[in-house]
């Protein structure tokens, strides 16, 4: 018990000393302690934003649901240059969704075309009525199979039929920005109201509800959409015919399965020799998740690399000002040696004093970093910044270890020190 009392005491002597000697030397200690707070501040500021935006991300690729199927020409979630084997490809056709939808374990199929710009994920078209204009608006075509695939919500009004698309009826479901600029008085219903969509005119029978946003602050792109019925979407874009096939299993479970099977369907409707790989792409939203994984893990990793060679940095500064201050109490040291000190006592008194020099700089580091989580919390709503509790200690840890690691020298040349020879130093 005395031991430890003892070791309490001169960890509290050390610590005391190392405050004094960053009192004394204001400028030198912040110059040193800079690099440690900028390098664990960046590291908590990012894993805050990165855990917030993982939140948002794979909470809105799931809530596509986990057994949601999407059959392309080619995928979208991959990184790297696209070999361009897969522009050469042909497009899906629509019709082979009725064949999708017989197969065993599928609950619904449907195609669906789109008039955008995929690049941005925002529209190309406009949609007027009267002097209000909604710009980029993205222009998609479904069956009423669609809705049984994705349970797209309406905030009011009703979705298209089956009469719908054969009597290539002219009317649109809004999305729900555009909705409100198109009808920006809360108390018009947009129903049974008349809008031009590229200059041709359509009928509202209803309005989706509000999408959520994965990126956080800002509106979603799906939120200024027009939906048409397919066919009606296919006369007024005869040009496109780039379809995208979404499948809903009866279950998770039945996935794979289903995958297999709908892999089996598009290579035979395709005529692909069994030697030759599919032309196709079938994939699951936990692409994208895993797309959106390698990514954070990318833009962590380089964060970490800078924060890293700054903590190098910081802890060369910490070995400069340790040495300074060896050489500032040299007499100091021969003073402590001459009446009892132990080399033992010397090295830890100088390895806690870099060790607290650079523990002050990471609770500075661990304060800003999580102030800055808070106010992108504070400012962008949707985007649930996090502090994380492992980042925070590993930080604290870090920022330590580094004061330890880059103390050492310092504090061995000061216990080596002769006592007479340090006497006599002036």
């Amino acid at each position: 018990m005395t031991g430890r009392r003892q070791w309490l005491t001169e960890l509290g002597e050390a610590v005391g000393l190392a405050v004094d000697a960053m009192r004394r030397n204001k400028l030198r200690s912040a110059l040193t302690i800079g690099s440690i707070v900028i390098a664990v501040g960046t590291v908590i500021a990012v894993t805050s934003v990165i855990n917030g935006l993982n939140t948002n991300v794979i909470g809105s690729v799931e809530s596509l649901g986990s057994n949601i199927i999407i059959c392309y020409r080619f995928p979208w979630a991959s990184l790297g240059r696209p070999p361009s084997e897969w522009f050469t490809r042909k497009e899906l056709q629509g019709e082979w969704t009725e064949k999708i939808a017989q197969l065993p374990n599928v609950e619904a199929a449907a195609a669906t075309l789109r008039v955008f710009r995929p690049e941005f994920g925002a529209g190309t078209s406009y949609v007027t009525r009267g002097a209000y204009r909604a710009k980029n608006v993205i222009l998609q075509g479904g069956p009423p199979s669609v809705r049984r695939v994705f349970d797209i919500g309406l905030e009011r009004g009703r979705a298209p039929t089956l009469v719908d698309e054969e009597h290539r009826s002219p009317i649109v479901v809004l999305g729900y920005d555009t909705a409100r600029i198109l009808f920006p008085d809360t108390n018009e219903d947009p129903i049974g109201k008349e809008v031009l969509v590229e200059g041709r005119v359509f009928t509202v029978v209803g309005v989706n509800e509000r999408r959520k946003q994965a990126l956080g602050g800002g509106a979603n792109p799906e939120d200024n959409l027009v939906s048409f019925p397919l066919s009606t979407l296919r006369k007024l874009h005869p040009e496109q015919k780039d379809y995208v096939f979404w499948i809903k299993a009866t279950s998770a479970d039945a996935v794979p399965q289903v995958v297999d099977a709908v892999r089996d369907l598009l290579r035979r409707e395709r005529r692909l020799a069994s030697d030759k790989p599919d032309d196709f792409a079938i994939f699951t939203p936990d692409a994208f998740i895993d797309l959106w994984r390698q990514i954070s893990t990318g833009i962590f990793a380089l964060v970490f690399l800078v924060a890293s060679v700054t903590l190098l940095v910081g802890g060369i500064g910490v070995m400069n000002i340790m040495l300074v201050s060896v050489t500032e109490r040299t007499r100091e040291i021969g003073i402590r040696k001459a009446i009892g000190a132990k080399r033992r006592n010397i090295l830890q008194q100088f390895l806690l004093e870099a060790m607290t020099l650079t523990g002050i700089g990471g609770i500075i580091g661990i304060l800003g970093g999580s102030a800055v989580g808070m106010m992108v919390r504070m400012f962008a709503p949707s985007l649930p910044a996090a502090v994380s509790l492992f980042w925070v200690s590993a930080g604290m840890v870090t920022a330590t270890c580094i004061g330890l690691l880059f103390g050492i020298y310092p504090a061995w040349k000061a216990a080596k020190l002769d006592p007479v020879e340090a006497l006599r130093y002036e």
